[in-house]
This record gives structure tokens, C-alpha cells and sequence, in this order.
């Protein structure tokens, strides 16, 4: 029966992909360019299963329902956006204190640090309003004219995993509800609740309902107090040595924000389950330039323990389907509290931050593992670090330095130079030692932690016209001390080069990457090289209603097998209708193993960021459509499927799958009121 569903969807998918591809051709209205294939322009999406990215993304839809004003916008404001550098806040802000009111987004062009690709991304996330005499909004106001959205997300399989009959506590669905109210930029409050696929609703230990909940209460511009929190939230300071649970990007997405330096306490207003504060957070203007950010924490969080009942391992997964899991749900806590003091004068800045961590219990690591002798221990944690910088129209200068109960330090500098009005260079570099560790730290890194790491990163980022753009970089890194895998000091090597050009509704993109890192060999005597190559050319059309793009993946892997693989998919999208969007992807990959395996970008509802990765050989295909039947009313349907010609089941253990095809449709409604 079940069978006969999905062949029923796949042969509907193709006949309504087939449709919308006539229909493209007998529709003539304005372009409307995706701020997703922008944001991939922009920052040259990275491979890999990036939580940082998930974040990113949230942040950005979060931009797109609710954008700035550009005309009453502050640098905190402007901060906010994660693709633009500290010269471009400070550009804007500076164009903005000369000519505002800004009349038309256009306007963006004169600001030169901006090149084209940047302004069209940041069309979808700011507006002009009427310049607004600075000061708080009335409660009247804030009520009577507040709006209020409701986002209601849900994801059915059309097949059944083996937990799904034993071993999962819940349903197979995956569902999440989100409730917010804005005003402006001034107030955000909202409540979110969201549901994994197997885990219980309303039994079996989450007897409030949903697995997850998420809620929160901020309130900005209120004179001195800048920045209140109330909840959940998620905060970052300087180069995130010391304390950062918010984004971060990679090293591609570095060269475009040139070592950029956050302040940044935020809600928690996403699906994500770990990586959060609970409390409150408040900043305050002491004096001119002088902003002060103090924050406590009180959360419980799940972990693996050892006999003795102490902390293994901190889990982030959120994962709470099977008994197993749900036994190492809020078993452990961690009350933290803090403070950041930051000042700003003309271009420069400094700042210090310290933390200070109490655990319900102490943390013991595995230690028989070499690699993770330095992990953090015991139950009562502390950091402290200075930051730095220093920004001007050619010059951006930006470091952290930090430190610990640990008694190690850990140190991240970066420089970036306007070497002419189309030309920019970038330098990093790193020193993390084998003893340090922060329990909310997240850099810049080869390794994954900031620990045990010391390199040099450079990269330049070259557009001398709108239709022509070059980046790329180099990295080094060494570790002194054994990693995972690799048993004495190694090194690694990351090189990346991308370029794109765009003539008339033409685009082509052509990337590639090599990546060595030291690992052990078969026998683990000694280290050998494991070098991995991708590449992918793209060729994209914009015809007005209708755009289309063709792209090639390959990948090469040598380490202790040699493995390939590519990927070729086609991705049409449409808008026939002003309402209406539609957006087809189909792709045919083939690889030989798991270490070979090609990711590839899937336009998605809101608030979900889709990069899956495919291995084997098969066949992917996915439709995508929005409705925006109103202002207030919009709803978005989304099924994919995976067929795999190489294997009769998919997935192992309680992920198991007895088919060799799977089926998912997502389904998405959005209210405004």
C-alpha cells in the first residue's frame, strides 16, 4: 500500500514538475531573486552538517519577516546581519548621519564597500520608514499596533523506520508551533515549541506536550538599557573564545566578513536544543561609548554519565526518542553568570568578558582516549579575555585573547586591508592551547574546539565589476597534541578557490577545494595524508518569471581507499502567479562510499535549512511551492524523495528503513494578525 503511495506522489511530482516548466514559458512578470541564491553567491554556502548554518539561516528568515529600518536603524541594529563586515555597519551608519533619510534602496549603491552582490542580498532584509524621533514606544502603541505571527511547521514520512514500531517513545511526525509578537525593532516576545520524529507527545515523559520549548520577552532602545532579555537566549562576544552559543561562520564565509567582532545577545527564538542560556541578559550605555552586558543562566542539560553518576559527555543533540535517551534528559544542570564591558571610540574598540560555570556535577571525560586529556573537568569553570580592534575606510583590525581556571591560553587575531576599491585581503591567525577549553566557546578552527590548534589563514576576495567576482584562501593549521584519528601532532592544509560571473540573465559559478589533514593508517603506526578534492561547476538562466540552473558536483577522497563520486541536478523555478512560487529540484548521484558523499542545497519552508548529503547511487528529486494568499496568510508545501539503486533498505538500527526509496512532505502555515 504503502508503495503504491509513494509511486503515485513520484509519477504527480514529475507531472506537475512537467507543468510548471510550460507554464514558465507563457509568464512575463518582475524577477524575484531568491535571498537564498544570493546568500550562496554571497558567502559560498559550505559542505558539511553546520549547526552554525542553521542558525545563520533562522536569523535571516527571522530578517525577512521582521526587517530594519534602514532610516532609524542603530549600529547595533545593522550588527545584527550576519553577512555584513564592521566597515560596512560602519559605512552605512556614516551614510546614513550625512544624507538620511535614505529614499530609495538604490541609494545602497553609493555606499562604496558594498558591492553588488551585498546590496541586492540586503534589499530582502531592511526598508525605509519615516525618521522617528528616538525614544521608547508607548504601551498603547505597542499593543494597538504589534503584530503578531503564527508559524505552524509539520514533516510526514511516507515510510516507516524500524523504531517506529519498536524502540521510539512517539509518533513518526516531526511538528513545531512558533508564536511571536513584534513591534518594530523594539519588542520580540514569543514561544515556540518543537517535536523530533519518534519522540513522545504528551506521554512518557513530556507530559507539557512538546519535546522542546522555547520562550522569551526582548525589549531594545529603552534609553540607557539597550538590550533586555528575558528567557531564552543566545549571546556572543568578541571572537567567541570565551562565550559564544550563537552563529559562526566558516572559513569562506570569513573572507566575506573580514574577521568581523559581534556584541550580541539575542532571543532564542529557533528549533535548535542545545546551545542556549536561560535567564536574563541586559546591556547597558554607562557612558558615551561605553556599553556594560551582564547575564545569568540557569538551564538543565542532558549528558552521558560514568558509574560514579559524574558528566562523560554533554550531549547537544536533543534527541529524546527511545528510553535510553529520554533517562539523559535534563539529568545534569549548569548555573552560569557573566559580564562583557565593551568601549568604542571612533574606530577602535576594547572589551572584556568573564564567565564563571558551576555544573550539579562533575565532569570527568574518558581520558583512557589520549586526545581528550584536556577536556574540561570538574564541576566549577571560569574564563576571561580582552578584545580588540580597530576599523577604518581600508583598515579593520579585530583579536581576542583569553583565558581560564584552565591556566592556558588561547589567542585569535585577524587583519583585513582594502588594497583598492574592488580588492580585499584577509589574515588569520590562531594560537588555541592543548589545555584550554571554555565550555561556551566557538572560533574560527580546523579542529572543531578551540583547543589544541595553532595556524595562519589568508584570503582575498576580488570583484572588479558586478559581473566577475574571485575569492579564495589558504589555511595551515597544527595540532601538538594527538586528535581523534590521529594518534601524534599532525598538520592539515584547506585551500579554496571560486569564481562566478554574471552577464545579463547568465550566471556560471566554478569551485574548487583541497583539503589534506594528517590522519593515522591502517596499522595506526604512523600518519598518513587523507586529501579530499571537490568541485562544482554551475550554470544558471533568470528568464524574468522563471530562472534555472544546472549544476556538477565531484569529489575525490584519498586516504586509506581511494573513493569518487559526482552529482548532476537541475534546479527550475517559477512564480506564474504573483501569489504563487514554485521552485523543482532533480538530481543523479553516485559515489563510491559514505567518505565520498555530495551535499547540495534544497530550498525549504521557513525557519528550515535544508543541505542534505547523498551517497551510493540513486535519484533526487524534490517540489517546492509557496502561497502567499494574503499579507496574513501564507502556506508552503514541500515533498522530496530519495530513490537509491545500489541497496533494498536505507539507514541502520532504529533509523532503519526496508525500502529503497524515501518520501517526506513538509507542510507550513503562516498567520499574521
Amino acid at each position: 500500500m504503502k508503495d503504491s503511495i509513494i509511486h503515485i506522489l513520484q509519477t504527480r511530482f514529475l507531472l506537475v514538475l512537467s507543468f510548471v516548466l510550460c507554464v514558465s514559458m507563457t509568464y512575463a512578470q518582475e524577477s524575484q531573486h531568491s535571498w537564498e541564491l544570493l546568500l550562496n553567491d554571497v558567502m559560498a554556502l559550505e559542505d558539511g552538517e553546520s549547526l552554525s548554518w542553521q542558525e545563520t539561516y533562522d536569523i535571516l528568515c527571522e530578517l525577512e519577516q521582521h526587517p530594519i529600518d534602514l532610516n532609524n536603524a542603530t549600529r547595533e541594529d545593522l550588527e545584527a546581519i550576519p553577512f555584513l563586515t564592521a566597515q560596512q555597519v560602519m559605512d552605512i551608519c556614516e551614510y546614513l548621519y550625512k544624507y538620511a533619510p535614505m529614499r530609495s534602496l538604490g541609494e545602497l549603491a553609493m555606499i562604496e564597500s558594498l558591492d553588488y552582490y551585498q546590496c541586492e542580498l540586503l534589499r530582502h532584509f531592511v526598508v525605509l520608514g519615516e525618521v522617528k524621533q528616538p525614544g521608547f514606544p508607548s504601551v498603547k502603541n505597542i499593543l494597538k499596533y504589534g503584530g503578531h505571527e503564527v508559524v505552524a511547521t509539520a514533516k510526514l514520512p511516507f515510510y516507516k523506520r524500524k523504531g517506529d514500531d519498536d524502540g521510539y517513545l512517539g509518533s513518526p511526525y516531526k511538528h513545531s508551533l512558533k508564536y511571536t509578537f513584534t513591534y518594530g525593532q523594539y519588542v520580540k516576545a514569543g514561544i515556540l515549541g518543537s517535536q523530533d520524529a519518534g519522540e513522545p507527545f504528551f506521554t512518557k515523559g513530556n507530559t507539557l506536550g512538546y519535546d522542546f520549548y522555547s520562550f522569551y520577552l526582548q525589549l531594545r532602545k529603552m534609553g540607557r538599557l539597550k538590550n533586555l532579555v528575558v528567557g531564552r537566549y543566545k549571546a556572543k562576544f568578541g571572537m567567541g573564545l570565551v562565550l559564544n552559543n550563537d552563529f559562526m561562520l566558516g572559513k569562506i564565509a570569513s573572507l566575506q566578513q573580514l574577521g568581523s567582532t559581534e556584541y550580541n545577545v539575542r532571543a532564542h527564538s529557533s528549533r535548535m536544543e542545545s546551545n542556549y542560556l536561560q535567564g536574563a541578559a541586559a546591556t547597558i550605555n554607562v557612558a558615551h561609548g561605553l556599553d556594560v552586558t551582564a547575564f545569568v543562566s540557569y538551564r538543565y542539560i542532558d549528558a552521558t554519565l560514568n558509574k560514579d553518576s559524574t558528566i562523560a559527555t554533554i550531549l547537544d543533540d536533543g534527541y529524546h526518542r527511545t528510553q535510553t535517551e529520554m533517562d539523559k534528559k535534563n539529568n545534569s544542570s549548569v548555573t552560569m553568570g557573566g559580564m562583557n564591558i565593551n568601549y568604542r571610540y571612533g574606530g577602535f574598540h576594547v572589551g572584556a568578558t568573564g564567565i564563571f560555570s558551576h555544573l550539579s556535577r562533575d565532569i570527568h571525560p574518558n581520558t583512557s582516549a589520549i586526545y581528550r586529556m584536556y577536556y574540561a573537568a570538574g564541576n566549577n569553570l571560569w574564563n576571561v579575555s580582552m578584545n580588540y580592534g580597530y576599523v577604518s575606510k581600508k583598515l579593520q583590525l579585530s583579536g581576542e585573547t583569553a583565558t581560564g581556571d584552565c591556566g592556558a591560553l588561547a589567542t585569535i587575531n585577524t587583519l583585513s586591508y582594502r588594497a583598492t576599491g574592488d580588492l580585499d585581503l584577509c589574515a588569520l591567525q590562531r594560537f588555541y592551547s592543548k589545555k584550554y577549553y571554555s565550555l561556551y566557546s566557538e572560533s574560527f578552527s580546523e579542529g572543531g574546539r578551540v583547543q589544541d590548534e595553532s595556524g595562519f589563514y589568508v584570503g582575498m576576495n576580488w570583484h572588479p565589476s558586478e559581473k566577475f567576482r574571485l575569492l579564495g584562501y589558504f589555511d595551515f593549521a597544527f595540532f601538538p597534541w594527538p586528535k581523534y584519528q590521529a594518534a601524534i601532532a599532525s598538520h592539515a592544509y584547506d585551500g579554496f578557490l571560486q569564481a562566478t560571473y554574471k552577464r545579463g540573465g547568465w550566471s556560471m559559478l566554478a569551485r574548487y577545494r583541497l583539503k589534506i589533514r594528517e590522519k593515522d593508517n591502517e596499522e595506526k603506526t604512523a600518519l598518513i595524508n587523507r586529501a579530499e578534492q571537490r568541485g562544482r561547476m554551475a550554470i544558471g538562466y533568470d528568464g524574468g518569471v522563471w530562472s534555472t540552473t544546472t549544476q556538477a558536483d565531484v569529489v575525490y577522497v584519498s586516504y586509506k581507499e581511494k573513493d569518487f563520486g559526482w552529482m548532476v541536478s537541475e534546479r527550475v523555478s517559477v512564480r506564474p502567479l504573483e501569489w504563487l512560487s514554485i521552485v523543482g529540484n532533480i538530481g543523479y548521484f553516485n559515489t563510491d562510499s559514505y567518505e565520498a558523499r555530495i551535499y547540495a542545497y534544497e530550498k525549504g519552508p521557513l525557519y528550515t535549512f535544508n543541505f542534505p548529503s547523498f551517497y551510493g547511487e540513486g535519484i533526487r528529486y524534490s517540489l517546492f511551492a509557496r502561497a502567499d494568499f494574503s499579507r496574513k496568510v501564507m502556506m508552503i508545501a514541500r515533498i522530496a524523495t530519495t530513490n537509491y539503486f545500489d541497496r533494498n533498505t536505507i539507514g541502520t538500527s532504529h533509523q532503519k528503513i526496508s525500502h529503497s526509496s524515501m518520501t517526506d512532505l513538509e507542510l507550513q502555515l503562516r498567520l499574521k494578525f
